[in-house]
């Protein structure tokens, strides 16, 4: 069943455990994903990006997502979701096909541009009973800098304004950055975890966390204990999926393309299996 994500990951808070949000680019991964979450009866969120939405068509794949959750897991509550709009307009176009919870990612403007356009999607969205996530401070990808020369600090969420930010727009869910860093980009050596501490202290709201793919099990679990209630997952159910395919390519010479296809779900849904399983959430439904 389609369920609220603002209601979804305040249970998960209260809880003290955390949602995955996994990424979907086509059937095979929201199989794996939606039917990993009915095998562990657990709750999850299935999102998309602006690329997906160019690749597949975004009311298409919104509405994939949408009736495989309503009949092949009626018991499990399912968010739908769009990460990371990076533009007023991206953000529009997903509350128009039908997404119930969008992020507006301002994390790479200056902070007062970041919070004014936050704030503007906030109150479009909330008339409509949409859930908006926005990301304060900056969670850097492979290609847009040197790994070898980051500076952490200008990177990291600042604890100074996150109160204010949380105060002035209104915002549902916070994406936040303790050195952690998307696709292949190396993060920090370790995480920051005092800031988490500081930023969940600050705020009364569910925290995210993005570009934690890779994460094993102890850090998983100190964050979750220092307040993210959600990690979005993408890299590794990719890798997963990639991988699948090679093994049924390189078995033999096969063209029976529903083989191929399904040995690289089963592949994406042991990924998720294993990241529903750390994040605590497994008979939450």
């Amino acid at each position: 069943m389609i369920v609220d994500v603002k209601d979804m990951l305040k249970k998960a808070r209260e809880g003290g455990y955390a949602v995955g949000a996994f990424n979907t680019v086509n059937l095979e991964t929201t199989r794996a994903i939606i039917d990993t979450a009915k095998e562990l009866s657990s709750p999850v969120i299935v999102q998309m990006t602006e690329k997906t939405f160019d690749y597949a068509g975004g009311r298409a794949i919104f509405h994939l997502v949408k009736h495989i959750a309503e009949y092949y897991a009626p018991e499990i509550p399912i968010g739908i979701h769009l990460d990371h709009g990076k533009s007023f307009e991206a953000v529009e176009r997903a509350m128009e096909i039908g997404f119930q919870s969008v992020m507006y990612d301002g994390s790479r403007k200056e902070y007062v541009d970041n919070l004014m356009m936050t704030k503007k999607i906030v109150e479009i969205a909330h008339k409509k009973g949409i859930s908006v996530q926005a990301e304060l401070g900056n969670v850097p990808y492979l290609g847009e800098m040197q790994m070898e020369t980051i500076d952490w600090g200008k990177y990291m969420t600042d604890i100074g304004q996150v109160e204010e930010f949380v105060k002035e727009t209104g915002v549902d869910t916070l994406a936040v950055a303790i050195g952690n860093a998307h696709g292949f980009f190396r993060e920090r050596k370790e995480p920051d975890y005092e800031r988490l501490s500081a930023i969940a202290a600050k705020v009364d709201l569910p925290l995210v966390l993005h570009g934690a793919s890779d994460w094993n099990n102890g850090r998983v679990t100190e964050v979750i204990k220092r307040g993210i209630s959600c990690f979005n997952v993408d890299t590794a159910v990719r890798i997963a999926f990639i991988g699948g395919l090679r093994v049924a390519l390189a078995a033999e010479e096969e063209t029976d393309l529903r083989k191929v296809m399904g040995s690289a779900r089963s592949h994406a849904a042991n990924a998720v299996k294993e990241k529903i399983l750390a994040f605590g959430s497994a008979g939450k439904a």
